[in-house]
This record gives structure tokens, sequence and C-alpha cells, in this order.
């Protein structure tokens, strides 16, 4: 089940500690699980207790993906990576969206790991995955946005073309309720230390709050 995913050599070369977890898993996609909320609501409470708002940009996952960023040309104040987004929005007191349990506990992994994640529908996308750079005039129509504009972002491409990035994925790729297999990606620009911790996490709540089976784990660095 699990596609075949590398890293571009190029993209590589210019952020060498790049590297990605990744989970796939047959899945039950729930608009609503109220005990995934109850755990969610315990975590973002300790989040909140333990980082101040004016913290994100020196703790060391989101300061590596800011520089990574720089390192492509794009400016990390403007395209925020997804983890440190969610970040400040759960600090600054306005709780985090409530989508379907998927993406729900994606949400969960990026907050707590401080890593961008993503979670794509497998039966939208066609292998092989490269995450590679972004090139001159690329974007895509993102979930709930605009045209976004992702020139010179890590980009998960496929057969068809681009689909995701640790700032905002498209609308090709989202999960819905009706999706059936789900890919998650955990992008570390601090090197593959500690993914292991959120593959299984992210495993494990896929199991216990959207019926997760037949799940299989991949480290890409």
């Amino acid at each position: 089940m699990l596609p075949e995913i590398f890293i571009q050599p190029a993209l590589k070369a210019l952020v060498p500690n790049l590297a990605l977890g990744c989970v796939a898993a047959c899945v039950s996609v729930e608009k609503h699980s109220e005990a995934l909320w109850r755990e969610i609501d315990q975590r973002l409470a300790h989040l909140a207790a333990t980082i101040k708002p004016e913290q994100p940009n020196t703790l060391p996952q989101i300061a590596a993906m800011r520089g990574a960023y720089k390192a492509l040309g794009k400016d990390p104040s403007r395209y925020r990576g997804s983890a440190e987004a969610l970040l400040r929005r759960v600090l600054s007191g306005k709780g985090l969206y409530q989508i379907n349990s998927v993406v729900d506990i994606n949400n969960l992994v990026s907050l707590e790991s401080l890593h961008p994640a993503g979670a794509y529908d497998l039966e939208k996308i066609t292998p092989p995955i490269e995450l590679r750079v972004g090139t001159a005039g690329e974007s895509y129509k993102g979930i709930g946005k605009d045209l976004i504009n992702i020139e010179n972002l890590p980009v998960f491409a496929d057969a068809d073309g681009p689909f995701g990035s640790p700032t905002s994925d498209s609308e090709r790729a989202m999960v819905s309720l009706e999706t059936r297999k789900v890919l998650m990606a955990v992008f570390s620009f601090t090197g593959p230390e500690g993914l292991e911790r959120w593959m299984q996490s992210a495993g494990e709540m896929l199991r216990r709050y959207s019926g997760g089976d037949g799940i299989e784990t991949s480290m890409v660095a």
C-alpha cells in the first residue's frame, strides 16, 4: 500500500537534513470523534502551558524549517509551515480546526512533533511520489484557499503533478469522508531522529480513532 516515495537530489542538496516519516493505512474516516477530541484538548492544554506565544521561531524544528525555506528562496513568514501556523493559532487561543478524524490526527501529530505533516487520499495519487522543489510558475488550488504559489517550496508530486507541501496541501488529494486509503507524511527539517516516534503515534491514533488497518511505515532521508 505504501507507495514509492523519494526526495529529489536537488532538494536534498539545498536542504540536507530533510527527512520524511510516512504512514499508510486503510481507514474509515469519521466527521467527528469525541474520544479523539478529548485527547486533543488534553494535549493542546499541555502545549499551551509549556510554549510561550513568542517562542515558535526559536523552537529547533520550526527554526530549521524556516532556514530551509530561506535556502530555497521562499519567505518563511509569508509561507509558514503548517506546524508553525497551527502552533501560533493554538497559542493565540483560537483552538484547532475540526475537519475529520484523519485530518485532526494529522494536525495533532504536526503540533506535537513541531514538524509539518500532510494527509493525502492514496486513491487520488498516482505513484511514484517525489518530494521536489516547486518550479517557476507552479501552483495548485489549496484546501479552502485560492491558488497557492508553490514555486521554490518543497512539494510532493506524482504523475499528475504537485499535490502537497509542508505549507498547504491541494484539493486534489485531500482526505474526505469517502477516503479509504490514506498516506500521512511528517516533514522533518532536522533529520530523521525522532521520526519513528511520530510515525508510531500517527499509526496508533489512526487505529484507535479512524479504524486504521494494514498500517505500513517508512522513513525517507
